[in-house]
């Protein structure tokens, strides 16, 4: 297995953060989707042993960045975390423990949950996500709008960030009812104070219509695909010095 990332743009289409996705290349099989071996890895427990290490492999990585002082020490690195991890009660101290173990700034790091990680004791959720955010890590509900029936939550937890699924995103200049959800998803997180961020854009169409909605948080292969760690780097350096073609 192999921690790929993804960049994340703003409106300009400066890199201002990266996602880190989990990918496996088997022998026999080729790639395998992560949409195929992240349920079996949930239901035969293997989720969590794999989570810490995505978890370490990341915060080592992000620790090496910061060291450099370029742009890659800016980027904050978003790491999706399982239901299953994410209510572990040892969950907010193995975080600190592979922070200090590491070196990296929390600051550099994001967790992403989706909504299924509500679908608990809201209580205790709230009381995870308040530990994470006083260390400094900022928190995204990814897939948003997919999952959990209720929006009562979003007043009660303490979040940073709300990001459109791609599924919203894919047919936002043909379907009129996608177009309004986006629309509504970036005018609740404006109201609530909240960042967003459009995931899955592959057009110039679809960035164009989503900046004139207000969104200014983009990721998508209209940008980059998800890449090996040094092929990244490669990516926001020659982005930094001018050179990375933005047909952007």
């Amino acid at each position: 297995m192999a921690v790929h990332y993804q960049v994340l743009v703003d409106e300009k289409g400066s890199p201002v953060g990266a996602e880190a996705l989990l990918r496996w290349h088997c022998p026999g099989r080729g790639m395998v989707s992560p949409a195929e071996f992240i349920p079996l890895a949930e239901e035969t427990g293997l989720i969590e042993s794999i989570g810490y290490w995505v978890l370490e492999e990341v915060l080592s990585r992000i620790a090496g960045w910061k060291k450099r002082g370029d742009a890659l020490a800016k980027l904050q690195v978003s790491v999706n975390v399982s239901a299953r991890q994410f209510h572990l009660p040892s969950f907010c101290s193995t975080v600190m423990a592979l922070l200090r173990k590491t070196g990296a700034s929390p600051r550099n790091l994001k967790v992403e949950i989706t909504e299924s990680a509500l679908a608990y004791d809201l209580e205790l959720v709230e009381e995870t996500l308040r530990t994470l955010r006083s260390m400094g890590i900022r928190i995204s509900l990814d897939d948003f709008g997919t999952g959990y029936s209720s929006l009562g939550y979003l007043k009660r937890l303490s979040l940073d960030e709300l990001k459109i699924d791609q599924g919203f995103v894919r047919d936002i200049l043909d379907d009129p009812n996608d177009a309004a959800i986006a629309e509504t998803i970036l005018a609740l997180a404006s109201a609530l104070k909240l960042s967003a961020v459009a995931e899955g854009v592959e057009t110039k169409g679809q960035l164009e219509r989503l900046v004139r909605m207000g969104c200014t948080r983009f990721q998508g292969y209209y940008f980059s695909r998800p890449l090996p760690a040094l092929e990244f780097e490669g990516l926001i350096e020659k982005s930094r010095m001018g050179q990375q073609r933005r047909a952007w």
